[in-house]
């Protein structure tokens, strides 16, 4: 089970918050050091959670998970107004700074493949592996962190709920996520219940953009056909037309076309054309040709993807 720590502790850990790591839409990460001389990240919540027991009870649960995709939870503090999440430090830092860099070389094509299938066996394991079902709403390359050997390990549960693995239609009151990789049926009800698709769109997402190498939505794409990048993709792949994608083998192609037709399938509009995580990590695991290409998913207009999302990835929906 996490440990809990006292603010002082967790002061000391910091050396008085003296690295910041970084900023999300739910606190502030520090870097950290265990007096074994384990290097943390500790998290500090800023939108706390009403009651401090529901939170030690949300802790008690994902303390539980114990997956090589799943980042660990150390410990946390809980003290009056203070809530922090104490976690393994991922000497790699998030996903997205490597796939939106400018400089490429450091994950090629096989190794983005295999971050891809960690990342789909960790949110599997959330969905089925626990005693309950926990489902993340905010998967996206972000909230991906990996290890000195680039293991991907899902992190940032400030949105996970967590269900009985017996429901498959869940209950929420309001839309949950980040624009550009939330599910439809959150911004329209008449499409269908909140489910464990809801992942499974934004794994699609994702994975459309691992394979581009950019956000999905540029609005200074060079070409106006390339600023919806799932849109510009699909037509590329259903056409038969190589992307414009350097260092690129035979191999790596067909690695490449089965993450895009996973992802489309991913992506479906209605959340019961989607496959569940187990499905597609077969398809992905798979060594025969990919299944057939998706009907086209319809996706957002252009108008409104372009009006939600100019910074997309940032703009969260609680």
């Amino acid at each position: 089970m996490p440990i809990r720590y006292s603010y002082s502790e967790i002061r000391k850990m910091t050396e008085n918050f003296k690295h910041k790591l970084g900023q999300g839409g739910y606190g502030s990460v520090f870097k950290g050091k265990l007096r074994n001389g384990q290097l943390v990240a500790i998290k500090f919540l800023t939108k706390l959670k009403a009651d401090g027991q529901d939170f030690i009870s949300e802790v008690a649960t994902i303390g539980r998970i114990h997956h090589v995709n799943v980042v660990r939870l150390i410990g946390f503090c809980v003290e009056g107004s203070k809530q922090a999440l104490v976690y393994d430090f991922m000497i790699n830092g998030s996903l997205d700074k490597i796939i939106f860099s400018t400089d490429n070389n450091t994950l090629n094509w096989q190794r983005t493949f295999e971050i891809a299938l960690g990342v789909a066996r960790g949110i599997e394991y959330l969905h089925r592996g626990c005693e309950m079902q926990i489902l993340h709403f905010d998967i996206k390359p972000h909230n991906i962190l990996l290890d000195e050997n680039f293991t991907p390990k899902v992190s940032d549960f400030g949105l996970a709920k967590l269900y009985s693995v017996d429901d498959s239609i869940v209950s929420l009151t309001a839309a949950r996520g980040t624009i550009g990789y939330i599910a439809p049926e959150f911004l329209y009800k008449d499409i269908g219940g909140i489910s464990y698709k809801a992942d499974v769109y934004s794994f699609g997402m994702m994975l459309i953009e691992m394979v581009g190498r950019r956000k999905n939505l540029d609005p200074f794409a060079e070409h106006s056909s390339q600023i919806y990048l799932p849109s510009w993709i699909y037509d590329q792949l259903d056409q038969g037309d190589d992307m414009e994608l350097e260092d690129v083998t035979e191999s790596d192609k067909k690695i490449l076309r089965k993450m895009l037709i996973v992802a489309f399938w991913c992506t479906q509009m209605k959340h019961t054309n989607r496959p569940s995580m187990s499905k597609v990590l077969k398809m992905l695991e798979s060594e025969v040709e990919p299944p057939e290409m998706p009907p086209k998913p319809f996706l957002l207009s252009l108008e409104t993807a372009t009006k939600d999302g100019e910074n997309s990835g940032d703009n969260h929906i609680t």
